[in-house]
């Protein structure tokens, strides 16, 4: 007997009792359904975090205030970052693989139009900070080095803040006047959107920019040391070339600890983040969260083939004459136990592609419920299921199809 013809044979002992073979491979389609709708979100969020990663801009360092404690993966606090340390890495004689500094200062404060208050987030930036961090804008200037040297009242706002002040009100932003901790700032641009979190400074659509020495000087006084020179949030800094990000890590940390007069022994009170290492550590965090989800979802892939099995052995009990009967007319035991292999397969296949378009399905509806995140059916991901859901067929099956192959003839067709 040729394959074609077992698998003839298959299809037509699964149809006799269809509701039966449907309810047996509900398991299997809803774990195969999970598993590819898991693997799909978990590959979309991880295309989300690391497009915002390399949003914010190109062979970038972050400089933040603080070292990082080894035990507790905590950063000390307090502010150790000033604006001549800024202008000190900005200086190429002393890190000469840097192209371009931005020292910020941040802050949350209320902000309102006319009757409208939120209280947001506040940055305090230098004209280079749209190259840096390749913030280009939707309509109108940016922040220039006038604005900087004459410390003026003027803001640039992001998408969000846009909408939320002017355009339910049907107001053109260009030249509005907000209020900034009731300090009188006109508004001079709107970033193009971006979303997400956009690094250290948050969720950049949600955030009002206004020159650092105004920031300094109006908004947050208290941003100054013990010698009155102005304290920074974070300083960008953006690197010559992608093969010099380590060299300009080093180059950072060294100035830094001369300009601190940090010893040998003592440690840090600043810390040099590289965009690539923290595109490499999201990503590994999301690659386990994939993982971890898949798993999760492949328990309900062993439940079906648990039901596979129990369906299986009802089917060679009911069958145990037509086993017998097969047997004295010359079936070998081979014969029964691939029959019933080729069964229990093919009913877990049938599942297997059922739970890929309903996966398939799953993965598109989140997509719709959420704008940024864009979930991504993957070839590996089908194969992954389809192989799985055969290979639990395989399994799950062979007990009750050697038991089938086990079965004495004569005591079978003796069988009521």
């Amino acid at each position: 007997m040729d394959l074609i013809e077992k698998l003839r044979l298959a299809l037509r002992a699964l149809s006799v009792n269809k509701l039966r073979s449907a309810l047996t491979m509900l398991g299997i389609i809803i774990g195969v359904g999970a598993v590819i709708t898991l693997l799909s979100v978990g590959q979309g969020v991880q295309n989300l975090i690391t497009g915002q990663l390399q949003s914010i801009g190109t062979n970038l360092l972050f400089v933040v205030p603080g070292s990082l404690d080894a035990s507790t993966g905590r950063a000390s606090s307090g502010l150790t970052l000033s604006l001549s340390d800024a202008e000190a890495i900005a200086d190429p004689f002393n890190v000469p693989d840097v192209a371009a500094v931005a020292p910020e200062v941040l802050g949350n404060t209320d902000v309102s139009y006319k009757k409208t208050t939120f209280r947001l987030s506040v940055s305090g930036v230098t004209p280079a900070y749209t190259e840096v961090r390749n913030r280009p804008l939707a309509v109108g200037n940016f922040i220039a080095e006038a604005d900087v040297n004459g410390r003026t009242r003027v803001a640039v706002i992001g998408s969000s803040i846009a909408e939320r002040f002017f355009d339910e009100a049907g107001v053109y932003p260009i030249g509005a006047t907000l209020q900034i901790n009731d300090i009188p700032f006109k508004v001079i641009g709107v970033l193009e959107e971006r979303g997400g979190t956009g690094g250290p400074g948050g969720n950049q659509d949600e955030v009002v920019m206004v020159p650092l020495s105004t920031a300094h000087e109006r908004l947050f006084p208290r941003y100054h040391n013990s010698r009155g020179e102005p304290m920074l949030s974070v300083i960008y800094a953006q690197v010559v070339a992608e093969n010099r990000m380590d060299a300009a890590s080093a180059e950072i940390a060294e100035l830094l600890r001369q300009r601190h007069d940090i010893r040998f022994q003592d440690e840090d009170d600043f810390t040099v983040i590289n965009q690539q290492d923290l595109l490499s550590i999201f990503g590994q965090i999301t690659g386990v969260l994939t993982i971890f989800l898949g798993a999760i979802a492949g328990i309900s892939l062993l439940v079906g083939g648990i039901g596979i099995m129990n369906i299986m052995l009802v089917s060679v009990t009911e069958r145990t004459r037509e086993i017998g009967l097969r047997k004295a007319v010359g079936a070998k035991r081979r014969d029964i136990l691939i029959q019933f292999l080729i069964e229990s397969v093919v009913l877990s296949l049938i599942g297997g592609l059922l739970g890929i378009a309903l996966g398939a399905s799953g993965a598109i509806g989140i997509s719709q419920l959420q704008d940024d995140l864009v979930a991504v059916v993957t070839p590996q991901s089908i194969l992954l299921a389809t192989g799985f859901s055969a290979a639990v067929g395989l399994f799950f099956g062979i007990y009750p199809a050697t038991r089938a192959s086990r079965l004495n003839p004569i005591e079978a067709l003796r069988y009521e």
